[in-house]
């Protein structure tokens, strides 16, 4: 048997082509897998920082009803521990700005605070978030 043709051949080294290309789909499925699990846990981990929000909101509601007898119907005024003031959320929006925050106190002893979803943001279409003076919570058509 003649191995001298073998021999004489240079080792090769690095990748061809088709290895790159066969790394590159490798690439491009986990990623077409994981961007959405991704996109997802963004979303909901928004979601669960504007209830801790509102949690603390409420929160807040009920220490100015001890101090006045009445809540506040204002979200963006200084905090003043009174009614006539606000909660102090200058900006109006949750601290990541992906929810617009409302307060609605139709009397002086019930409100319900709100977070909007700001469109063109990933939680446009996530749906609105409440909690009342009696800790009633919901998102969307669901409790949380």
């Amino acid at each position: 048997m003649n191995l001298e043709p073998f021999t004489n051949r240079p080792a090769q080294r690095g990748f061809t082509v088709i290895d790159l290309l066969i790394a590159v789909a490798i690439v491009a499925i986990l990623v077409r897998i994981a961007l959405p699990a991704y996109q997802g846990y963004i979303i909901r981990s928004s979601r669960q920082a504007a209830q801790s929000e509102l949690v603390a909101l409420a929160t807040a509601q009920e220490k100015i009803f001890l101090n006045s007898n009445a809540y506040t119907a204002d979200v963006s005024s200084a905090y003043s521990g009174q009614s006539s003031g606000g909660l102090g959320v200058t900006s109006g929006k949750t601290k990541d700005s992906r929810y617009t925050l409302s307060v609605q106190a139709p009397t002086a002893t019930t409100f319900i605070i709100t977070a909007t979803p700001v469109s063109g943001t990933p939680q446009a279409s996530d749906g609105n978030l409440t909690i009342n003076e009696q800790n009633v919570r919901t998102w969307g058509s669901k409790s949380w």
